[in-house]
Parts: structure tokens; C-alpha cells; sequence
């Protein structure tokens, strides 16, 4: 005749797996968040943040160059999708703008908020380029892309 003998701690090692289990399985049947939307429902207006940053350096002859630049520097939206950008000014004064393939432009000033309604008919990529710095001669180029699909 065969005896099983358990001792202390087996038994205490099954009762904590035991309880994580069936812990796990309540959570799994009662949780019933469902998943966030990434996008707005159709119709509804989604914001899209943006703030001017810029980049400083010095180079080993002590002479300083910065760079301006949109952050993040590349949106993604929907065709026909109404968006609202929301554009911060954080380094700069001013940063007057224009979203090629539009009749949209602007100023962004520093410590302001501009609003700026899109919503775009075509599909493509749109660029928003700052005036001010167009090019690397310019300390850019600050320009964000808007891909519109």
C-alpha cells in the first residue's frame, strides 16, 4: 500500500497556486472594460497636440547653432476626418506657418495656444513649414508632416 505524504510547505505552495488561479479567472470573467478608441467616432472633432521646440549645441570651435522644429513632427489623420491642432509655442517668439496644399497659415506665438481646424478632402502628405526656419540656413527646418490616408 502506497501513502502520499504532504508535508507544510506543499501544502502551502498548492493553496498559493490554487488562489492565484482562481483569482486570475474571476478577473478574467468580471473584467469587462472594453478597448479604448484610438480615434475619435466619426463626426466627433479629435485634438492633436503640438509644441515648438528647439535644439541647441555648441561646436568645438565654441560657436552655437540651434534648430527649431514641430514636436511631434509627423500627425496621422484620416481623409475627411476632422481634427483640431492644437500648437503651443514653447522656444521662439513667433513661428508663422503655412500647411502647403492649403489655404491655411498662421502665427505661433511663444507661450500661446493656436487652434487650427483641419480636415482634408485628399489623401497625401501635407507639410507645415515655419517661415521663419524654412531651411538649415534658417536654423530648420521646422516642418512636420501631416499624412492624411
Amino acid at each position: 500500500m502506497h501513502f502520499f505524504i504532504l508535508k507544510r510547505r506543499t501544502l502551502a505552495i498548492f493553496f498559493i497556486l490554487f488562489c492565484s488561479l482562481f483569482v486570475t479567472t474571476i478577473w478574467l470573467f468580471t473584467n469587462t472594460e472594453k478597448d479604448i478608441p484610438t480615434i475619435n467616432p466619426t463626426g466627433k472633432t479629435r485634438e492633436i497636440h503640438i509644441v515648438t521646440g528647439e535644439f541647441k549645441a555648441k561646436t568645438i570651435d565654441g560657436k552655437e547653432i540651434e534648430a527649431y522644429r514641430w514636436d511631434p513632427g509627423t500627425i496621422f489623420i484620416k481623409q475627411g476626418e476632422k481634427v483640431e491642432l492644437k500648437v503651443l509655442g514653447i522656444n521662439g517668439r513667433s513661428h508663422p506657418f503655412i500647411i502647403e496644399g492649403t489655404k491655411i497659415k498662421g502665427t505661433i506665438i511663444q507661450n500661446e495656444e493656436t487652434v487650427i481646424p483641419l480636415q482634408f478632402s485628399k489623401e497625401g502628405i501635407y507639410r507645415m513649414i515655419c517661415l521663419t526656419h524654412p531651411d538649415k540656413e534658417h536654423n530648420g527646418p521646422m516642418i512636420a508632416y501631416i499624412i492624411v490616408d
